[in-house]
């Protein structure tokens, strides 16, 4: 494999174990939180496109929108305040990462989620009643902080519980929810746009509640994780909960390990200057680059303005809505592909397929907007013309949907050592939310000013990033976390950071003789 390849012969640990109910159960219950996050990033875009909403909140961009000929459809929504109206809960969401970091730490993975989930709560109730823009904003930054905590604990708790050669799947059930909160809020739009009296946008944002309500209540029953009560000194305990999530009583090597790291982890003071050490630089490099590169990918054009931009490109409010839907869908139904195939094939085929499926769509969406609106954004577009541009997009978010929507929270969670594993979760969610802040923030206006070109623009840096997957992101498959270090020292690129001194799991420079033999088959 180019660029990914590593150079050995050996094989990692394969710890007993099977797929228990239990396990099954308390993965699905915590995936819930990906509702909250996907509910808000379907419902914005939607309740943007509302009439009602928009006279009452926004009354300079609805004046704007209405004016049929007289101004350029890309830019028939730019305006600053909208924008900030979706990107406010990011940037709270950033800086809530940073505070949900010591709460997983000190307090265990649920408690993280159960914070998050009443945050949200309490947002949904104000965005539902909201009186004025400064109430909505509010109610929006409290969403945020939400999220920042749910998406700091969930990806950590599923990679956790999982299985080490089920950990995609299990890990991938997140992403799965995000999709499902996503075409919710989409049906929803939908049929609150029909409401009579205006008040639509309320339902649509209240019912954000809903949501909220599954990831509070569930989060009270779920059990700590064996990695976070060792963490926090509670090794009988830890011992009982392995046994029970892997349904053998022979967890003694995969205790055993867990311990070791939690030792070598009660090393460290501060991870947060830990995590710039010279044989973290691998792991801080994916931290960074994979989120921001999430963003990159041009999804959140689709996603947060799913509607908006089906109407500025020649849509009637009504089919932006059912366009939105169909993404929606889409969506759904890819990452269940993803879920399926993700421990099968492993992370970087579907890197690489997905990164070439979504460049390719872009530059052909890209094409076509350009043939019909130009510069001039002026355009009639027919109903066959409008169905090519409505399939080539759902074909990018496919692409999408079974690789870089989950995969950019799959293989963030997994590679973390515990020492360092909620500061690395926590630059992870904040690149995220920067860069969906930014992008949402500026897209509207990009679109304004970059016009159909918009599309090749994100087109490029997906380009960069699956050439960036194929030279330097090794194979993550059935790898158990605590070892994922060997992966690193076996990788072509990444050996030279990490010194023989640097592994202490088991008889690990043994393994790290060839792992990637097994990586590769």
């Amino acid at each position: 494999m180019a660029g990914g390849a590593i150079v050995s012969t050996g094989a990692p640990k394969d710890y007993p174990g099977k797929l228990t109910l239990f396990v099954l159960f308390t993965c699905i219950v915590a995936a819930t939180g990906g509702l909250i996050f996907g509910y808000d990033i379907g419902i914005s875009g939607g309740v943007t496109t509302m009439d009602p909403f928009l006279s009452k909140f926004f009354p300079a961009v609805y004046r704007k929108s209405k004016e049929n000929h007289s101004t350029n459809e890309y830019c028939a929504f730019d305006s600053q305040v909208l924008q900030m109206f979706t990107s406010s809960l990011y940037l709270a969401a950033l800086i809530a990462s940073f505070f949900a970091s010591v709460v997983t730490r000190m307090f265990g993975r649920k408690w993280s989620m159960f914070g998050g989930g009443i945050t949200f709560l309490v947002g949904a109730t104000l965005n539902g009643f909201a009186k004025d823009i400064l109430m909505l904003i509010l109610g929006r930054i409290l969403l945020g902080i939400g999220v920042g905590f749910a998406n700091q604990s969930v990806p950590v708790y599923l990679s956790e519980m999982a299985p080490a050669r089920l950990r995609g799947m299990l890990n991938i059930g997140f992403q799965l929810m995000i999709t499902i909160g996503i075409l919710a809020a989409n049906l929803i739009n939908y049929g609150t746009s029909k409401i009579k009296g205006g008040w639509g946008w309320r339902l649509s944002l209240g019912l954000a509640a809903v949501p909220a309500g599954i990831i509070t209540l569930g989060s009270l029953f779920l059990p700590d994780t064996p990695n976070s009560l060792i963490e926090r000194g509670h090794a009988d305990e830890a011992m009982r909960m392995l046994r029970r999530i892997r349904g053998t009583d022979d967890i003694h090597a995969e205790y055993n390990d867990l311990v070791a790291a939690s030792e070598e982890a009660k090393l460290v003071k501060h991870p947060w200057r830990n995590i710039v050490a010279r044989k973290y630089r691998p792991q801080l490099t994916m931290a960074i680059l994979i989120p921001l590169f999430q963003q990159l990918t041009g999804i959140n054009v689709i996603m947060f303005y799913a509607p908006v931009l089906f109407k500025t490109i020649g849509f009637g409010g009504n089919a932006a809505l059912m366009s939105a839907v169909i993404t929606g869908l889409v969506n759904v139904f890819a990452t269940v592909v993803s879920i399926l195939t993700v421990d099968k094939l492993g992370r970087r085929k579907l890197f690489l397929q997905g990164g070439s499926q979504m460049l390719a769509c872009q530059i052909i969406v890209g094409t076509l907007i350009a043939i019909k609106f130009g510069t001039s954004g002026e355009a009639t577009l027919s109903k066959t013309y409008s169905a090519f541009v409505v399939f080539f997009i759902c074909i990018y978010v496919a692409g999408f949907a079974w690789s870089w929507g989950p995969l950019g929270w799959l293989v963030p969670s997994e590679i973390f050592p515990l020492e360092i594993r909620s500061a690395g979760q926590s630059i992870n969610v904040s690149v995220n939310m920067l860069f969906t802040f930014l992008i949402a923030q500026a897209f509207l206006t990009m679109l304004c000013h970059m016009k159909f070109g918009l599309f090749y623009f994100f087109g490029g840096w997906v380009l960069i990033m699956t050439t960036f997957v194929a030279l330097f992101l090794p194979e993550t498959k059935s790898v158990p976390i605590e070892e994922m270090i060997l992966v690193w020292k076996s990788h072509w690129f990444w050996s030279k950071f990490i010194a023989d001194n640097d592994i202490h799991v088991g008889s690990d420079i043994e393994m790290a003789n060839g792992i990637s033999k097994a990586r590769s088959k």
